[in-house]
C-alpha cells in the first residue's frame, strides 16, 4: 500500500492578480498580518535582541565581574578556550544526550496520548484532555523538587516501592552517579512535558482527512497500514513543529539539573556551564561566549530540523 497524502492543489492567480505578482487581496491579507503581528514581534527582537548582542560583546574581553577595571579586550581567545577544554564536550554531550532521549521518549508517549485525546468519548474528552494537560501546568522548578524528593535515598519512597526491581534497594543512591542521575533527570523532563507534544500532535491528527482514513479502510488496509501511509504523512508538519520546539526547549535544560544534582556527577549542561561561568565564578567573558556558543547550537538545530523536514507551512496550513 502506497503512503496516501492529498494531492497538492494548483493554486491558480485570480484576474487581478498582476502577471508575475500577487492579487490585491493576497496583498491586504499579507498588510494586516504584518499589522497584527508586527508590534509583537518589533517587542520581541528589542527585547531578545540587546541581550544577545551584548553577549557576543562581552565574550569577545577577559572580563571578571569582581575586577571590572581590568576589563581587556582579546579576541576570539574565549572561544579557544572553551572549545579546548573538555568540560565543554562533557557539558554538550550530557546536553545532547538528554535532549535526545527525552525528545524521541516523549513523541512516542504523546502520539499515543494525543491519539487517546482524540479518539476520546465525546462527553469525557474535555475531562481527558484536562487530566493529560495537568503536568504541563507544572512550574518546572516544583516538578524537579517533586522528582527530586522521590528519588531522595533518605526521604523518598520510590526505593520502597520499586525494591523488588533488579538493582533497585532501600539505599539506592540515585543521585549518586551519572548514569542514574541523567535517567531521573530525563524522567522528570518527560513526564512535565509530554502533554506539551500530545497537544501538539492533536492539533495535527485534527487535520488528517477522514475521507483519506475511510478511502484506505474501504481498501481493506490495517490500523497499521492507515497510520504509517495515511496519519504520519499528512501530519508530517504537526510532527516537525513538536520536534522543533521541543528539541530546542530540551537542548536548553537547566532547572531540572540544577534542583536534582547542581551538575555534580557529570550531569552539567551547556545552560549550566554558562550559569556557573557568569553567575558563580562571575567570568563575564567565558560565560557570554558560553552562552553564544549555546545560541548557535539552538540556530543549527533549528535551520537542521527545518532543512531536513523540507515543509512549507503555508503550504501545510492550506493556503
Amino acid at each position: 500500500m502506497s503512503t496516501t497524502t492529498l494531492p497538492p492543489t494548483e493554486k491558480t492567480q485570480p484576474v487581478s492578480a498582476p502577471r508575475g505578482g500577487i492579487s490585491d487581496r493576497a496583498r491586504a491579507e499579507r498588510k494586516l498580518g504584518w499589522m497584527l503581528a508586527g508590534p509583537a514581534f518589533a517587542v520581541m527582537m528589542l527585547v531578545t535582541a540587546y541581550p544577545i548582542l551584548q553577549a557576543v560583546w562581552y565574550s569577545l574581553f577577559n572580563y571578571r565581574l569582581t575586577d571590572p577595571e581590568n576589563r581587556a579586550f582579546n579576541g576570539l581567545s574565549n572561544y579557544v578556550v572553551i572549545l579546548s577544554d573538555g568540560l565543554w564536550w562533557q557539558s554538550l554531550w550530557v546536553t545532547v544526550l538528554i535532549t535526545v532521549v527525552t525528545v524521541a521518549v516523549e513523541l512516542v508517549l504523546g502520539f499515543a496520548l494525543a491519539l487517546v485525546m482524540a479518539k476520546a468519548l465525546q462527553a469525557i474528552r474535555p475531562v481527558v484532555r484536562a487530566a493529560i494537560l495537568i503536568p504541563y501546568a507544572v512550574i518546572t522548578v516544583v516538578s524537579a523538587f517533586a522528582w527530586q524528593f522521590a528519588f531522595d535515598v533518605d526521604t523518598g519512597f520510590v526505593n520502597s516501592w520499586f525494591a523488588w526491581l533488579p538493582g533497585v534497594a532501600a539505599d539506592t543512591d540515585w543521585f549518586g552517579s551519572q548514569g542514574t542521575s541523567l535517567l531521573v533527570i530525563c524522567l522528570a523532563e518527560i513526564w512535565k512535558t509530554t502533554p506539551f507534544i500530545s497537544l501538539l500532535l492533536l492539533a495535527g491528527l485534527a487535520q488528517v482527512p477522514d475521507v483519506l482514513q475511510e478511502a484506505a479502510q474501504v481498501d481493506g488496509a490495517t490500523w497499521w497500514q492507515r497510520m504509517w501511509k495515511v496519519t504520519i504523512p499528512n501530519m508530517k508538519a504537526a510532527i516537525m513543529v513538536a520536534l522543533l520546539f521541543r528539541s530546542l526547549d530540551a537542548f536548553r535544560v537547566f532547572d531540572s539539573i540544577f534542583v536534582m544534582t547542581a551538575g555534580a556527577n557529570g550531569t552539567e549542561s551547556v545552560s549550566f556551564l554558562a550559569y556557573r561561568q557568569t553567575i558563580a565564578r562571575v567570568e563575564i567573558g567565558l560565560g557570554s561566549a558560553v552562552s553564544v556558543l549555546l545560541f548557535i547550537c539552538v540556530v543549527l538545530i533549528a535551520f537542521g530540523f527545518i532543512k531536513g523536514f523540507k515543509i512549507d507551512l503555508a503550504q501545510a496550513r492550506g493556503e
